[in-house]
């Protein structure tokens, strides 16, 4: 078990996790996927402490900027989030000057979404922040490890 504490380019230090007081429950592999994802998660808010962007924010502002003018219930099928959710994230950002919303041209009762400049840039910056906490998580592993880990990881969620 690793027990020193890794820092990352932008020395954004993440503690290590004593599991010598936790019994049992060390045993359980959701358990340790959520340790895993709850350090990943404080790692990635550090890392975008200066945006001031959730993970799902960033989500939105990338697949809108991936799939200009797609529909708010297709962002939503497409993050496994549902339609409330996604519209309280669309109406920050969009209140934000972020991302706009327009008229589907198939079908007015629709809504689309689009980036603007002002989420363009933010999007640039983001990415970059992507990069560098992606980096981070990877250099704990080698390349043939990450693509096992990413295949161990798509048999839970496909």
């Amino acid at each position: 078990m690793r027990k020193e504490v890794v820092e990352s380019a932008a020395s954004n230090v993440v503690p290590p996790v004593d599991l010598s007081d936790v019994g049992e429950i060390r045993d359980i592999l959701g358990f340790h996927i959520r340790l895993a994802y709850v350090t990943v998660y404080r790692h990635f808010m550090e890392t975008f402490s200066d945006l001031d962007l959730t993970q799902k924010q960033v989500s939105v502002l990338w697949l809108v900027s991936d799939n200009p003018g797609v529909a708010q219930t297709d962002l939503a099928q497409r993050l496994h989030m549902d339609r409330a959710t996604t519209m309280g994230i669309i109406n920050r950002l969009e209140g934000r000057g972020l991302l706009r919303r327009g008229p589907s041209p198939q079908d007015r009762r629709r809504k689309t979404l689009y980036l603007t400049p002002a989420g363009e840039e933010v999007l640039k910056r983001a990415k970059a922040a992507i990069w560098e906490h992606e980096n981070w998580l990877k250099s704990r592993f080698t390349k043939r490890e990450v693509q096992t880990l990413m295949g161990l990881l798509d048999r839970i969620h496909t």
